[in-house]
């Protein structure tokens, strides 16, 4: 129950991403729900086509492409007020990438694969719907910039581990976990923490 709560809630909160990336971008409606669609189950399809688990999930289960319709919905109609919340995008991606880094840590463990592949898997989930949706936008995907984003789930991944070699219980160490994704995200725009620029070192 725990993990089909945290897969809807992370289907929102990319949902309404896509939205008002698309909105800021002047699409028709087709295009907003293009892109609200792929912004929420693109990192997931490639998830479950790399582990054989096909069909993917949301061709398997209404729910997912039911709760991206009625975001859709809502988002339009309660656009102006979504854009009264400060950096209300980076807020909504942000909660995503937490949420699926931990969705996609859980769908490695069930196909036994090791920590370190279960890692990468939940930032594969976490960061490859974004990256649809920005390449989509004509925009650079915010991975390939040297903000803290991928690293943010590379990180909050190998906590929960760490959680659980500490004993924690299990959904305090998976809840943690997405705080930890979230929490460090936050932080590294609050501060202004980056990955070092290459460019620099150049002569």
């Amino acid at each position: 129950m725990l993990y089909q709560t945290i897969d809807i809630l992370g289907t929102v909160a990319f949902a309404i991403s896509g939205v008002l990336v698309a909105m800021e971008k002047r699409l028709d409606l087709f295009g907003v729900l293009i892109i609200a669609f792929v912004t929420s189950i693109g990192g997931g399809t490639l998830r479950d086509l790399l582990i054989g688990n096909t069909p993917v999930a949301w061709m398997r289960d209404l729910t997912y492409v039911t709760t991206i319709f009625i975001t859709v919905v809502f988002a339009i109609i309660f656009v102006n007020q979504l854009k009264y919340l400060r950096k209300s995008l980076f807020l909504f991606d942000t909660i995503g990438i937490g949420l699926y880094t931990m969705l996609g840590v859980e769908k490695g463990l069930e196909a036994e694969l090791l920590p370190i592949m279960c890692i990468f898997l939940g930032t594969m989930t976490a960061c490859f719907g974004g990256v649809i949706r920005d390449i989509l936008c004509n925009e650079i995907p915010v991975i390939f910039r040297k903000e803290i984003y991928a690293t943010a789930c590379i990180l909050g991944g190998a906590s929960y581990f760490l959680f659980m070699m500490l004993s924690l219980k299990e959904s305090y160490a998976y809840i943690a976990a997405i705080l930890v994704v979230i929490t460090l995200r936050l932080m590294a725009v609050r501060f202004g923490i980056s990955l070092p620029n290459i460019y620099k070192y150049r002569d």
